[in-house]
């Protein structure tokens, strides 16, 4: 049932995580985050989606190791619900062509991610050998998912640029400080690089970069306003980015976060943030 309580529409998260909690591989787990430092699988989650109304989600990568691409192709290839996976190839390895050949066997593999904002170089994007991977993922039909932090948004906004028949999605709106509401910078950054219609942007992560124990809705809604403005209806869509939200909130809380935001528009626009431009996106069956 939609948004209205009248229009039927199909809901997708378009971000999620699987993960066997493994303490040495998952450091970036730490002590202080106890609720998520355990196994969540598609068991965990179907209920969950189910319980809002959500029909299918796409499984992303949260390491960066063939394992982990090869481990959550197998999950969406046992749990249908997983309509696709945002896996893990090296970019910057002279067998790109060659290791990207090798998942095309795979057709739930719908695209790939690096963990950029993790890189020391705030360029990262712009290095050579990362951009022959990049131009290596139009001839598979593969998506590329932009993880950053607000200080690669420079980078970002030429690398968009240089690609600009490469389908990309900023992961988590880039990261702004919800906490301050700070957007000089970050919303110059962001309407640039939505100037390249080849660029659509997650409504997703954004509890766990606000004020965790204490923030609200309203928190958001400058940096939605922004979002909205830039990208428009028909390139922004819904992620959860479960479990990483337990950490700030339920899925309910998070899912609700988006849809009383996005209640203002039309039924169809409400659609395709929710589900249909995922699906358009990474062309999910």
């Amino acid at each position: 049932m939609g948004i209205d309580g009248q229009d039927i529409y199909v809901m997708i998260d378009a971000h999620q995580h699987f993960w066997n909690f493994d303490p040495i591989r998952d450091a970036w787990i730490t002590e202080d985050m106890s609720i998520i430092r355990k196994d969540f699988l598609p068991a965990d989650l179907a209920p969950v989606l189910q319980a809002n109304g959500i029909e299918g989600c796409v499984a992303v990568q949260a390491d960066q190791s063939e394992a982990e691409t090869d481990f959550l192709l197998q999950l969406a290839a046992e749990n249908p619900f997983i309509k696709g996976v945002v896996g893990w190839v090296d970019l910057k390895a002279a067998n790109v062509e060659e290791r990207l050949a090798h998942y095309a066997q795979f057709p739930l593999l719908k695209g790939v991610r690096h963990i950029v904002q993790g890189e020391p170089d705030r360029n990262f994007l712009l290095r050579e050998d990362f951009g022959r991977g990049i131009k290596a993922l139009s001839a598979f039909g593969l998506t590329y998912d932009i993880l950053i932090y607000p200080h690669q948004l420079p980078a970002a906004v030429e690398f968009v640029k240089k690609f600009e028949n490469q389908p990309m999605v900023i992961d988590h709106l880039a990261k702004p400080d919800f906490e301050t509401g700070e957007l000089k910078g970050w919303e110059q950054h962001i309407r640039n690089i939505a100037r390249s219609q080849n660029v659509y942007c997650k409504l997703s992560g954004m509890v766990t970069e606000a004020d965790i124990q204490n923030w609200k809705k309203e928190d958001f809604t400058p940096f939605l306003d922004v979002a909205l403005e830039a990208f428009g209806p028909a390139r922004l869509m819904f992620g959860s980015d479960w479990p990483v939200c337990l950490l700030a909130a339920d899925y309910t809380q998070v899912k609700d976060i988006v849809t009383d935001y996005i209640s203002r528009l039309s039924a169809a626009e409400q659609a395709q943030i929710m589900g249909g431009n995922a699906i358009e996106f990474y062309k999910l069956a």
